[in-house]
């Protein structure tokens, strides 16, 4: 039979193990917790501002410095600085598990994300006049296929990149699923891949891209970028959609 020694000792037992059952929940809460408060962000990529392969004169008398100094250093580089912003604010909703603050940033970086990738390849479209040259190769035989001329694809570009309402990009882009190339248009800064389309050429067709040498007068402005398209570029850029 147990005597009263033996109960004392048992429930001694009992209060230990409570004790130390209880000591290593709320170490663990604390662990987790801190580990929680501790939680890294998730890493993503900066986007930075690209140089330009030329000087700001060089476009000239297409597109004057005062625009290119402008467009360049304080439109491109906002875009840039808030797509920045808003891709480290969706890090950090996204490791705290914030689902509402994740889709909250989502416009943020669809409208400055995409006014950097535009700007990106916008730019390299262009080159000095002295150094223009006419497209050819598979770019060229492409452009004959799929417009009739380079005059036809340019006419076509031409009118409906004018035609964008308020402010807009025009595109030749690279149709993937039928292998052909298409003109098409996007609104705001929304990039040509949301139409389907690989861009191979944009044409940037805000206000600020223009206004303070062609005013009002966008269709000029279109037209006379024909003399200074980088066709060399947006070769390779096809080489590298198809």
């Amino acid at each position: 039979s147990s005597s009263p020694l033996d109960s004392t000792t048992d429930d001694g037992r009992r209060r230990t193990t409570t004790m130390l059952s209880r000591a290593v929940t709320t170490s663990a809460r604390r662990c987790r917790a801190l580990a929680s408060s501790r939680a890294p962000t998730r890493a993503f990529v900066s986007a930075k501002l690209p140089d330009l392969d030329y000087d700001f004169s060089a476009l000239e008398p297409v597109i004057c410095a005062e625009i290119m100094e402008i467009h360049h250093q304080k439109h491109h580089n906002t875009y840039v600085t808030n797509f920045n912003i808003a891709q480290e604010k969706y890090a950090e909703a996204e490791a705290k598990g914030d689902y509402a603050g994740m889709i909250a940033m989502q416009p943020a970086i669809k409208f400055n994300g995409g006014g950097h990738v535009n700007h990106a390849l916008f730019w390299k479209c262009l080159t000095p006049p002295k150094d223009y040259a006419l497209p050819e190769g598979e770019l060229l035989k492409m452009i004959e296929r799929d417009f009739g001329s380079l005059n036809a694809m340019q006419d076509k570009f031409t009118a409906a990149t004018v035609a964008v309402q308020g402010s807009g990009w025009g595109w030749l882009g690279y149709d993937k699923a039928n292998k052909k190339l298409a003109v098409t248009t996007t609104a705001n800064q929304d990039v040509c891949l949301s139409t389907g389309l690989t861009p191979i050429l944009g044409v940037d067709t805000w206000e600020h891209a223009y206004y303070l040498q062609y005013k009002n007068l966008r269709p000029d402005y279109v037209k006379n970028l024909w003399k200074i398209i980088n066709w060399k570029n947006v070769g390779e850029n096809l080489k590298s959609a198809m």
